[in-house]
C-alpha cells in the first residue's frame, strides 16, 4: 500500500523546522564576564555590652536566696550611682541550683547547699566607661564578670559604603579580563550579595576581675561585603 503527502503539508512542515533555528538560538546565553568584588570597611565600635552579676552558696535554698537577692541589690543600686540608665541594664540570668555531693565513688549523691547566681546585662552607648563599669560591679561585690561585646551602632550605613567598594572591586576586575581577552565591557547582567554581609559585627573579650584600674582595648571592628557580578560583552558593531 502506498501512502500519499500532500505538498502543503510538506511545506508546513519545513516551515516549522525552519522557524523552530532562531527559536533555538534565542535560548543560548549572552557573552559575559562573571567576576566577585570584595571590600572592607574598618571602624572603632561605639557600642558595648558587659555581663555581669552574683552567685552565692548557703544551705538552703532561702538562705542562697535571700543572700544574692542583697547582694545584686548593691550591684544595681551601685549602676544606677554611676549614671547608667536603668533602660540600658536588664536581668539577663536567674537560677537557684542544688549543690550535690556523694560520699563515695558511684554511690548516692546528697544536696549539701544551694548555689543563686543573678546576672544582668549592661549596654554602654559610651565606650570610654567601659573600664570605670566593670570597677563599679566589682566594687559593690559582682563574683560574675562574663565579658564585653563591642558592636557598630551604625552597621547598616557603613555597610552601605562597603557594597559600592565592592561594585567597584568587581567592575576594575571584569575590566581587566575585557582588556586581556580583546573584548568591551558592557551594563551588569546580574548583582548578587554573596552571604550574610558583615559577619564581623562585634568582638568578645574577658573581662578582667580587677577592683580598679580595669584595662579594656576596644580596637576596631571590620565589617565587609561580598558581590557576584556578571557583566555583558558588548557586541561588534
Amino acid at each position: 500500500m502506498k501512502h500519499r503527502i500532500s505538498l502543503p503539508i510538506i511545506l508546513a512542515l519545513a516551515a516549522g523546522t525552519l522557524l523552530a533555528v532562531p527559536a533555538r538560538a534565542q535560548t543560548e546565553p549572552p557573552a559575559m564576564i562573571s567576576v566577585t568584588g570584595e571590600a572592607q570597611v574598618s571602624v572603632p565600635p561605639d557600642l558595648a555590652q558587659i555581663d555581669g552579676g552574683v552567685t552565692s552558696e548557703a544551705k538552703t535554698a532561702r538562705e542562697a536566696s535571700d543572700a544574692n537577692n542583697a547582694a545584686m541589690g548593691k550591684v544595681l543600686l551601685a549602676l544606677k550611682g554611676a549614671g547608667i540608665e536603668e533602660k540600658d541594664y536588664q536581668t539577663s540570668r536567674l537560677s537557684l541550683q542544688p549543690q550535690n555531693s556523694s560520699s563515695r565513688p558511684g554511690g548516692p549523691s546528697t544536696i549539701v547547699g544551694y548555689r543563686a547566681s543573678n546576672r544582668v546585662t549592661i549596654r554602654l552607648r559610651d565606650i570610654t566607661k567601659v573600664a570605670n563599669v566593670i570597677d563599679t560591679l566589682v566594687g559593690a561585690g559582682a563574683n560574675d564578670i562574663g565579658g564585653i561585646n563591642f558592636t557598630v551602632s551604625q552597621a547598616s550605613k557603613l555597610l552601605d559604603e562597603a557594597r559600592e567598594k565592592a561594585i567597584a572591586d568587581a567592575r576594575r576586575k571584569a575590566e581587566i579580563y575585557a582588556r586581556a581577552a580583546g573584548v568591551t565591557l558592557g551594563a551588569p547582567l546580574s548583582i548578587t550579595e554573596g552571604g550574610a554581609p558583615g559577619p564581623i559585627l562585634y568582638r568578645r573579650v574577658a573581662a578582667p576581675m580587677a577592683a580598679s584600674g580595669a584595662a579594656v582595648a576596644q580596637g576596631e571592628e571590620t565589617l565587609q561585603v561580598t558581590v557576584s557580578v556578571s557583566w555583558a560583552i558588548k557586541k561588534e558593531q
